[in-house]
Formats: structure tokens, sequence, C-alpha cells
């Protein structure tokens, strides 16, 4: 009977094998039909087609739409981009004179200056038009352009000529210096003896970065610490690992990834001695706080040490490895998923399970799974990172938003640095009655029109209505109620003086303050920050929460959590 079962079982392990065989054969088959394909039409059009073709971009554009079925995050880099890719996902040290630049109307302006740079040693403010650059034009070229005009080596010298306002043209003569772009864009005390850590990203040094910071905040004994991952949209896992460790005892997971092939599966426990383990934390996400971001908030929202404060993260549970390529490219995989301690994967799109059209879905809250945190407070999967204290964000107005887009924020407070020698203490400050005036007046020969929702509403009953003959009927109401909307739109500018206030004076404390300006001036419309001192401040609200008692609270309605920079929502911006 052995002897039978073992014949049995060896013919069925040959069959299993054989099986096995045929198919790897088989996708080995495919592969080579699909490039023996894909090859020879490249090759046919390459040489029959009726006019020269870019090779380079031909084939990019095949491989972008092969890529495009995946997820966003799987993309091919060439040789071409290397250098624009290892800046903004690996490096944040390039060389140059350490100024922002932006196209407008065939010219080129500069759109910030960093602190501490050679831009701002010599000078030169945002506002100002570059005009050459080593006596190369700049009239019509493009960012990319100019930009490639403005890096070098460090200690390389390089002319520039200015044009600030009406005056003539100055010529400047900088030396370069390596740019190092910061991760932690700005730490300080704010209110309720509170350390505040503002992260961007999570690029490399990110962790020592923010261990620095920290560390200079203990000097003061904060009474809780504040990490502002808002917008954050991500970087290198192991760098969040090494935050989550300053705040977390010695030998605790924090996040694991979890992919097809076994050899790339890995958990990431904490390796060292904590920094601060005890003092309240407060960790602020928005809807734009990503990845690395996610992994942070959501693991130290898992082990209960932090309360999260702001609203659902975006959702990126995605894990990426780079792999080089001939030719010098290279190609960026999604390789696995990563899943916080609780067991919950943040993932919010399922890009494997697309729709017929190629759209893809968020996951229902209906489809998402409860997980417990480490004292059994209820958290889910499949939505990002759900904050313990939600506050809805709120949008400024149509009439801001246009103010900011069409750079007319950007040009008064380029012409009130021009003509205000100071501002005083950047904290405290605030523009009266009558400098918003002038604001005013400085917007009378202005284009800045816009459409209202409420406009729009009307223009699309004016359109139903002449369809269906009824307009005729209607018109008189029609015409009166347009009046009214135009009347009160008039108004807009006084309806809307406080937000509009807020963004001129974060644009306006720049000119003088910086980066650390915007964000000093800001500390005090930040209903997100007040909520954080508020809540660290009650210690019994702190332990309510962490204990479980005050999950996912609503408070008010905030402004929005940080005044994008002037240039953030315009096109064609970059930092050199």
């Amino acid at each position: 009977m052995k002897r039978i079962y073992r014949k049995w079982s060896l013919l069925a392990g040959i069959t299993v094998l054989a099986i096995l065989t045929f198919g790897f054969q088989d996708d080995l088959f495919q592969i080579a039909k699909n490039l023996d394909v894909f090859s020879s039409v490249y090759k046919e059009v390459n040489i029959n087609y009726v006019d020269d073709i870019n090779s380079a971009k031909m084939i990019k554009t095949g491989v972008d739409a092969m890529l495009d079925g995946l997820d966003p995050y799987t993309e091919f880099v060439p040789e071409s981009e290397i250098e624009d890719y290892k800046l903004h996902y690996v490096s944040t040290q390039y060389g140059g004179i350490g100024a922002g630049i932006f196209a407008r109307e065939g010219k080129v302006y500069v759109s910030d200056v960093f602190e501490g740079f050679p831009a701002q040693k010599a000078d030169i403010r945002a506002g100002d038009r570059l005009v050459k650059i080593n006596n190369v034009d700049l009239t019509g070229k493009t960012n990319d352009q100019v930009s490639q005009l403005l890096k070098g080596s460090k200690g390389a010298g390089i002319k520039l000529l200015i044009r600030r306002g009406d005056a003539e043209a100055v010529e400047k003569n900088l030396i370069r210096d390596e740019i190092k772009q910061p991760n932690v864009t700005y730490y300080g005390m704010v209110g309720g003896n509170m350390g505040y850590i503002k992260l961007d990203k999570f690029l490399e040094n990110s962790a020592d970065e923010v261990t620095t910071a920290l560390t200079n905040l203990k000097k003061n004994n904060p009474s809780g610490i504040i990490l502002d991952l808002r917008s954050n949209g991500g970087g290198i896992l192991q760098e969040a690992v090494k935050i989550v460790n300053l705040f977390v005892t010695k030998g605790v997971e924090v996040v694991s990834q979890k992919g097809k092939i076994k050899d790339k599966n890995f958990t990431y426990s904490t390796q060292n001695t904590p920094l601060e383990p005890n003092l309240p934390l407060v960790v602020l996400v928005n809807s734009r706080s990503a990845s690395a971001s996610e992994i942070v908030a959501g693991s130290l929202q898992d082990l209960d040490r932090a309360v999260i404060i702001g609203q659902r993260s975006y959702g990126k549970g995605l894990v990426q490895q780079t792999f080089n390529l001939p030719y010098n490219s290279l190609v960026k995989i999604t390789i696995a998923k990563y899943y916080i301690p609780s067991g919950r994967c943040v993932q919010a799109l399922d890009y494997t399970h697309r729709k017929d059209d190629g759209s893809v879905v968020k996951v229902a809250d209906s489809l998402m799974h409860e997980f417990k945190t480490k004292g059994g407070r209820s958290v889910y999967d499949g939505g990002g990172v759900y904050p313990d204290i939600f506050i809805k964000q709120e949008h400024f107005a149509n009439i801001t938003q246009t103010l900011v887009s069409k750079l007319l924020i950007f040009d008064y407070a380029t012409q009130f640095r021009n003509t205000h020698n100071a501002i005083g203490d950047v904290r405290t400050f605030h523009l009266s009655d009558g400098e918003y005036n002038d604001f005013i007046k400085f917007l009378g020969n202005k284009n800045y029109s816009y459409t209202t929702g409420t406009e729009k509403l009307i223009t699309n009953l004016k359109t139903e209505a002449t369809k269906e003959k009824q307009f005729t009927d209607i018109q008189a109401e029609y015409d009166a109620l347009k009046a009214k909307l135009l009347a009160s739109k008039k108004n807009d500018l006084q309806q809307n003086k406080e937000e509009i206030k807020q963004v001129l004076e974060n644009e306006i404390a720049s000119r003088y303050f910086y980066e650390k300006g915007r964000y000093e001036t800001n500390f005090k419309y930040d209903k997100e920050l007040a909520q954080a001192v508020k809540t660290m401040t009650d210690k019994s609200q702190v332990a309510s929460i962490l204990n479980g008692d005050g999950n996912y609270k609503v408070i008010g309605k905030p402004q929005l959590a940080m005044i994008s920079k002037k240039v953030e929502d315009k096109e064609n911006n970059s930092d050199e």
C-alpha cells in the first residue's frame, strides 16, 4: 500500500513540476513575443514614418503608457531626468544662488529668496526681475532654461542683471553655493510653552533634522511637542521609522512591508533609546499628508503615543523601490504595501481593480476593516489616517484665490516691501485698515475677474431654460437676480477682508523674514495649531483620547492650515 502511495505521490509531483515548468516557459514566451512585437513596431516606424521622429521621446511615451495602467508611483526615469529625480525624491542639495523663479509674460521674476544663501546676501528680493544671466538675455526663456543657467558647481561665479520695479537694472556678481533645502523648514516655541516642528518632507537626513530641532526645543523645557506633517507628501520610509523612534521606546515594531517577493518583505522596528518618550505629543495632518507622513502619524496613533489632529490623510500605503536600467536610467516600481502596528494598511485606492473605463475609486467606508491600537482604540484601514480630533478644512473664497493666482497679492507685497523698511515683530504683524484700503486702491486698474459658484448656477439655468424655450418667461427674474449678484460681488473685497488680510500679511512677512516669517505670522490664524496647544494643555483630554474615550471628535472649522506659498498655485515655479 505504501509503495502504491509513493508511486502516485511521485507521479503527482512530476505532474505539478511539469505544469509549473510549462507555465514558466509559457510566461517567458509571452515576454519574448511581446518584446519582439514592440521592437519591431519601433523599428518600422523609425525607418518608414514620413517625418523625422524623436526616438528617445517615442520610447519614453511608450514606456510611460505601459506603466500608466499600474499606479502613479511606478515610473520610468530617463537619463536626462535623473538629476531632477534625485533632487525631488532623494536629496535636497544642489548648486545655485538660493532663489525661486517663475516666468510671466515672457519675463523671469524671483518668486522666493532663501535666507542665508547668495541671493539673500546680495539683497536680491522676491519680485525682482532677472534680465540677464552671464550676459544671456532671459526674455522668452522657459523656467528649465533659466534653471540650468542659474545652477552650477559650488564656488563658481555668476553675473546677474537685476531690475527692481521701474529703477535702472543693476548688475550683481554672486558666488554659487551648495543649496540645501531643509526637511525641517521651521521649529520653535509656540503658545502654551509648546515646542513646534514643521517637517516638509522625508528625504535624506530628515530624521537628523528632527532630532536637532527636538534637542534644541527641549532646552526650553516645553510642556508638549507638536509635529506638523500637513501637506508632507512623504519620502524615505527608513527616515519615518527613525522619527517615530524619537518618541517610542527601543524594540517596537513601527511598520512592515509585504509584497509578492518574500525577499523584499521587511519589518522595521525602533533601534535606539528614544529622545523624548514622555512629553505629550500631537501630530498635525491633512489630506495632503501621505506615505511616510502616514507611517509616522499612523504608527504613533496605533501605539497610543500621540494625538492626531486635522483631516483624514491622503491614503498612500504603497512602497516603491528603484532599479537601475541601462544608459543611466532607472525605473521606480511599487513592490509592496506597508502595514502599521495595528496591522492596517492606509492605502485608499485600489489600482489593481480598476473600473472598465480605467478609473480608480476610493475604498468605501462600508468596506473598511476595524483594527485596534495598543490600548484597544478602534482604527480603520483603507482610507488614510483618520485623526483623533477631526477639524473641517475651510477653503478661501473665490476672490481670495483669484487674487493669489493672478499674482496681485504677490505684486502688492513687492510694492509694500519696496516702500516699507520694516514691519516690526512678525508674530504680531497686522495690516491696518488704512493699509488694506491702500491694497484696494492698488487693485483699482487691475483685472481680477472671476466666476462665483452662484454665477455658474444661474448661467446653467439660462442655458437649460433656453433649451426648453422657457427663458423668455423667466428673463425678468433672471436679470434681477444677476444684477443683485453683481452688486453683492462688488462687496467681496470687504466681505472677505479678514482672510485676504491674512494672505497679504503672510506674503508681506516673507519679504522681511523669509520662510520663518510665513510660519510665525500665520500662527495667530492657525486654528489647528491652536487646537493642538489647547489639547495638550488639558492633560485629562489627552488621557481620554489615548484611552479610547475621545475618538473622532469634530472641533469647529479652521482656516487653511498653512497659507500656500504665493506661487505654489501658479504653474512654472521652481527653486534654484
